[in-house]
């Protein structure tokens, strides 16, 4: 295993800066999760650490040695990519065994190697298959396959289940976690799927524009988000965002230039509360309803801006009607209007 350092690291093509001097340490065996939307430069960063993007400017550590001008295959990592990239002529077993092509350990040691990996990732009754013969999830397991054989000091994602379908998606992301709870190896992976970061990660790291807006525990870029963006980024349905004003640490809605803006999660925003004391009120007509079993969520219109609450299952909002949403006090996040910074709760 190893931790990984980056310091100050800027990428640039010509003039153009895409990666604007990020700090980050990545201890021992963490599962580290960057996410964004796309042209963020998570991607970038992770190719910078793996060594197939030169460095601009600034270190990367891997260990306690700056691999700058290392060689991608001297840096021992082993990447995933989104494309399985395994042989179709191959075996799985051949696939796998294929990590250890340059490896001087002896063929007995190689293939019980292999046998091992194919064990761990379920693999074993298809070692004599060909890829054609594999469903998208045991694919991207033989590519997992293939870089865990080498004993790599680290692994690298690069959205590796974005062409797989929702449910493989779920899947895997159970036995990626898993594979790193019983390996312990430090891992760093890109998606753009705030679902996956937040079921898989260790931590999060929120990227934006090549800056690195907040890294940390999931349900503390949930619960305490730094700024707009990524109180809107992750969660699902995104944050509702509305201009406010604050008296008495009642928020309400604001007319003209705010100074502040209101979020509050559309979980938290309750259609036919009866919150007596509610930190937020919001009435508008309703737009949508989308039942979806354990809850209903209601889109309703406010003021211009769409917003998003919950109603219970069973409940009998129509479209086209009025609804009050409210919610408790304590779950209205605070914002300033002119940085977008957070400032606490009401």
């Amino acid at each position: 295993m190893a931790k990984f350092e980056l310091r100050g690291l800027v990428k640039a093509y010509g003039k153009t800066k895409v990666i604007h001097g990020i700090n980050l340490v990545i201890p021992d065996g963490e599962f580290v999760v960057f996410v964004g939307p796309s042209g963020c430069g998570k991607s970038t960063t992770l190719r910078m650490i793996a060594g197939l993007e030169e460095v601009s400017g600034g270190e990367i550590r891997i260990g306690d040695r700056v691999v700058n001008e290392v060689d991608p295959k001297e840096r021992n990592l082993a990447m995933v990519f989104q494309n399985y990239a395994i042989y179709p002529h191959m075996t799985v077993r051949q696939n796998i065994a294929f990590g250890l092509y340059t490896s001087k350990l002896s063929k007995d040691e190689k293939a019980k190697k292999v046998e091992e990996a194919g064990a761990l990732l379920g693999l074993t009754p298809l070692l004599d298959r060909r890829p054609s013969d594999l469903s998208g999830g045991q694919r991207q397991r033989v590519a997992i396959g293939r870089a865990m054989v080498r004993d790599p000091a680290g692994f690298l994602f690069d959205e590796p289940l974005s062409n797989l379908d929702a449910q493989l998606r779920a899947q895997m992301r159970i036995e990626i976690k898993d594979l790193h709870r019983r390996l312990g190896t430090t891992i760093a992976y890109v998606t753009h799927d705030q679902v996956e970061a937040m079921t898989m990660a260790d931590r999060i790291v929120v990227m934006k524009d090549g800056h690195i807006l907040q890294a940390a525990p999931p349900m503390e870029v949930y619960d305490n988000p730094v700024d707009v963006f990524t109180a809107q980024f992750i969660g699902t349905p995104s944050m509702n965002i509305v201009p406010a004003t604050q008296n008495g640490g009642v928020v309400t809605l604001a007319e003209g230039a705010p100074t502040l803006l209101a979020g509050v999660r559309p979980h938290d925003l309750l259609v036919g509360s009866q919150i007596a004391d509610p930190g937020l009120t919001l009435t508008g007509n309703v737009t949508a309803v989308e039942p979806l079993g354990p809850e209903t969520l209601v889109h309703f219109t406010v003021a211009g801006r769409s917003i998003i609450a919950t109603a219970p299952a069973h409940g009998t909002v129509a479209i086209g009607s009025t609804v009050t949403a409210k919610a408790p006090r304590g779950h209205v996040h605070l914002f300033d209007a002119a940085t977008e910074k957070a400032m606490g709760r009401a």
